[in-house]
């Protein structure tokens, strides 16, 4: 007894021990006054890398290499000013800084910084602008980041660990430098945007010109929109043939070696097929329209975003036609995208159904709100997990084998983690800013509570009227159905990473049946991931990078079909 009793008290000073030298230090951060005279606003995110192959702030992910990371909230800050990481930071995957598992580690932090816009309607919101890279926190000019430094958890180290913000993320280069003589940049302001947000806004498009375009001066064009995520270049084709020292990159996304060779030779390709006799000759046009909550609009009108859609259609698309010899006719418009573009394909030509002839929508964002990825907003009480009492985590990401690398309240605490009241710019808080009306707080409302997944049933009523658009097919379809027949090519993997194949199902049935006819195509690739575009014959890795190819040859095709009697089908026809 007195010998157990003795063994229990050294282990009791060993434990003690052990902890009063394994103290973890505290993190203080200020910032450089001759970075910015302050007082500056924004999210302050702190990062914990376990290797130094790359800054911490480029390592932070969501999926099976997530690394910890914490954020909060800072306004007024001072130069000179220090900002204490406490308990009150919110993390991911970690949720507190106790749990950060003893080592060493790269720290960095990066001040993601906001301003306060005023709105038409008198709202005063803290957002962060994008600044020309695309809603990329870690890359936004003008934010504020410290050198990386190495420090020990659970160590002898202790004391406080003071982070200085002396680096600045510089300005993106202009765009118009990457102009060429086929491809061309613009950039205008908008009227209904400017107005809106209280402030000078902007859309910017890359109009990648047909071949013989300076040589056919009478010839009048076809217009085709390829939506997606912010193009910081055109990104149709490259011009020049791949490099031939080009060190080779690992692709995380399809498991491929010198993925990065292959882009440039399809590129390439690409280019040469453009310029290949009887091509289609288009105007090919990618559209730049971030908005402080996304790299993207999603080309919609929307309460929180303002209205982009009207301000693409009736300002932006106009003034291409004008300036580049556009046909200028629904007839001979079309629109097609993957993913986002995907949704904003199917979108647009619902809610604009006379300005397009057609679109090719590939793994489209979830067009049925009864399939929110794996959430059914209207049927389940909690988006987070299946069942009150059971709680299976709803899954998020999955690989083509069915083996989940994110849940849904996973993904939901990452961005929570990047921004509170929907600042992630990452993608849950970007569908809330284009399909939520105005919150009480003046933000996106909250289709659930980020901390308990629990569903709002008003918000989610609001996203079936304005945005469901399988429920806006069948309940508009009298009126849509004849403006919309033969113009909807919709593709997605069987396997697609986000489950965003469930929610075609359904408007699959429905199209096939629809009276009035839709004569729409509905395919699917079997054991396809993220994102098949409809291409039966290549892996999606390659596929992605033939969109002209795929799609253009039926853009011809169907505007030769119902051009109007007397229209222009010749002289872009060389």
């Amino acid at each position: 007894m007195l010998r157990a009793f003795r063994l229990i008290l050294l282990v009791c000073a060993l434990a003690a021990a052990t902890a009063a030298g394994a103290a973890s230090p505290g993190f203080v951060v200020s910032y450089q006054a001759e970075r910015s005279q302050g007082p500056l606003q924004g999210r302050l995110i702190l990062v914990f890398a376990p290797n130094g192959e790359k800054e911490p702030r480029e390592q932070v992910i969501w999926d099976q290499d997530a690394i910890p990371f914490w954020g909060m909230d800072v306004k007024g800050w001072k130069p000179g000013e220090q900002r204490a990481f406490d308990k009150s930071a919110y993390g991911f995957p970690l949720k507190s800084f106790d749990d950060l598992p003893p080592g060493k580690y790269f720290v960095q932090a990066v001040l993601n910084r906001y301003e306060t816009f005023t709105f038409a309607d008198g709202r005063r919101l803290d957002l962060a602008p994008d600044r020309g890279e695309g809603q990329v926190w870690h890359k936004k000019p003008g934010n504020l980041y410290s050198k990386p430094q190495e420090v020990e958890i659970g160590g002898a180290q202790g004391g406080t660990v003071a982070i200085l913000l002396d680096q600045e993320v510089p300005a993106v280069e202009p765009f118009e430098k990457q102009q060429t003589e086929y491809v061309k940049y613009l950039r205008i302001r908008s009227e209904r945007l400017s107005k809106f947000w209280g402030r000078e806004m902007y859309l910017g498009a890359w109009i990648t010109l047909p071949w013989g375009y300076a040589e056919h001066p009478d010839a009048r064009y076809p217009l085709v929109i390829a939506h997606g995520h912010f193009p910081s270049h055109p990104g149709v084709f490259r011009e020049t043939p791949p490099e031939p020292d080009l060190k080779p990159e690992y692709s995380k996304r399809f498991s491929l070696e010198g993925y990065n060779r292959t882009e440039q030779e399809y590129g390439w390709l690409a280019f040469n097929n453009w310029n290949a006799p009887r091509f289609p000759r288009v105007l090919l046009v990618e559209i730049q329209h971030a908005t402080p909550f996304y790299d993207d609009s999603y080309a919609v009108n929307s309460a929180n975003n303002g209205p982009y859609g009207d301000a693409i259609e009736y300002e932006l698309i106009p003034e291409i036609e004008k300036r580049f010899r556009s046909i200028g006719a629904g007839w001979a418009r079309f629109v097609y995208g993957g993913s986002t573009g995907g949704w904003e394909a199917m979108a647009v030509q619902m809610f604009y159904p006379d300005h397009y002839n057609g679109a090719w929508i590939a793994c489209p964002d979830p067009i049925d709100f009864n399939h929110y990825e794996t959430v059914n907003i209207y049927r389940d009480k909690n988006a987070y997990y299946m069942n009150e009492y059971k709680r299976t985590p709803r899954p998020a990401y999955r690989n083509w084998l069915g083996h989940v690398y994110a849940t849904v309240e996973e993904n939901n605490q990452w961005e929570y983690a990047l921004g509170t009241h929907g600042r992630s710019g990452d993608q849950w808080d970007a569908w809330e800013s284009v399909y939520s009306p105005v919150g009480p707080d003046g933000y996106p409302r909250r289709i659930w509570d980020r901390e308990t997944g629990v569903i709002d049933r008003e918000t989610a009523e609001y996203w079936h009227e304005h945005y469901d658009l399988f429920h806006i097919l069948q309940r508009d379809w009298a009126t849509l159905g004849p403006k919309l027949r033969g113009k909807l090519r919709i593709y997605v993997g069987d396997m697609d990473n986000y489950y965003l194949n469930n929610a075609v199902y359904g408007v699959e049935k429905f199209l096939k049946s629809a009276d009035p006819p839709a004569d729409a195509v509905v395919e699917y690739g079997d054991r396809d991931e993220h994102c098949w575009n409809g291409d039966h014959a290549r892996a999606n890795a390659y596929s992605r990078l033939r969109y002209p190819q795929m799609v253009l040859p039926w853009t011809v095709e169907r505007m030769l079909k119902t051009a109007p009697a007397g229209a222009d089908v010749t002289s872009w026809r060389y």
